[in-house]
């Protein structure tokens, strides 16, 4: 069980201020200043045996989140700037016993990745949404071993889906009046896949050109070109990146979420998506195991997931820092 459950990120005898101004963000406000125009956590509602979250996804204007539950599958949805957090989908909503990546695109639908969800099973692997809850798909990846972590919206408008189990990356678009799935690239022979999770989060590099993807267990990144497909390793100078799990890019800053290092690495990722180079990185709080995050209204929102405890202990939160300039 956790000792403290501080509401914004701390490092060891620093204000989450001085945090936001080694990152270079700017500075938060006295509580009293910015409490009463947003909340600093938004409370997610859990199950009684305890609840486990990971993915975050925000619509285009900003206005609405998601939230992704590992155990049971549900999604919660909230609004930027006030609560509170609802159920959305619940437990074992078509065919959902577990969710993972979630993120939306310019017509504000919802994609969800499904993890582990259809390994061994028929069930899907990922869900796409209507901004209105409609289902519009559940698709099941005709492939063996696939655990569908993260997801983004390429510039074509297809979701490109990363796969942990193998250097995979699967394409998910309405084509000729249908939704369809197929793979998209497969980096076998580049990337090694290593024990545990590989493939993670993903994001577009600055020129929309390319997709650059974490690979968490290796700590490294990688540049997948939208147009030839090429895989090369993104040239970081050799930071720490281990644990690397959410990306989140604004112009050519890339905040780099590692979970269980719980650690908030800043690169500075070039134009081609080819080379970034270390910013900063700063602790996070030690009771928490962020795992991704995204950006709305010049604040970042993070996951806390409960992943460090074998069973979780509320209050489940999404953890919002004001971050004024990127």
């Amino acid at each position: 069980m956790r000792t403290t459950r501080h509401a914004i990120l701390r490092t060891s005898g620093c204000t989450a201020a001085a945090l936001l101004l080694t990152l270079g963000l700017g500075t938060l406000p006295a509580e009293a200043h910015e409490g009463h125009r947003s909340p600093r956590t938004y409370t997610l509602s859990g199950d009684a045996g305890g609840s486990k979250f990971e993915g975050i996804g925000v619509d285009r204007r900003e206005r609405t989140f998601y939230v992704s539950e590992t155990t049971g599958g549900e999604i919660h949805r909230g609004r930027v700037g006030r609560g509170p957090v609802q159920e959305w989908k619940p437990e074992g909503a078509d065919g959902r016993t577990t969710a993972r990546g979630i993120t939306t695109d310019r017509h504000d639908r919802v994609y969800v990745a499904g993890g582990p969800n259809g390994l061994g099973t028929d069930r899907p692997d990922l869900w796409v949404y209507s901004a209105s809850g409609r289902l519009e798909a559940a698709l099941k990846v005709d492939r063996p071993d696939v655990f569908l972590n993260d997801v983004a919206v390429g510039p074509d408008g297809a979701a490109y889906f990363t796969n942990s189990n193998a250097p995979q990356i699967f394409r998910v678009a309405r084509e000729h009046g249908r939704w369809q799935v197929r793979l998209w690239a497969d980096a076998t022979g580049t990337i090694t896949r290593r024990t545990g999770f590989n493939l993670g989060g993903i994001v577009l590099a600055p020129d929309r050109r390319s997709l650059v993807v974490a690979q968490g267990n290796a700590g490294l990144l990688w540049r997948f070109g939208l147009a030839d497909r090429r895989v090369s390793a993104v040239d970081t100078g050799g930071a720490d990146l281990v644990d690397a799990d959410g990306l989140v890019r604004r112009g050519g800053t890339l905040l780099v979420v590692r979970n269980f290092s719980r650690r908030l690495t800043t690169l500075r990722l070039r134009h081609d998506g080819r080379a970034a180079r270390l910013v900063r990185d700063v602790a996070t709080d030690p009771d928490r195991v962020f795992t991704t995050a995204k950006i709305a209204r010049g604040r970042l929102l993070l996951v806390d997931s409960h992943f460090d405890e074998t069973t979780a202990q509320p209050p489940y939160q999404v953890v919002s820092l004001r971050l004024p300039h990127v």
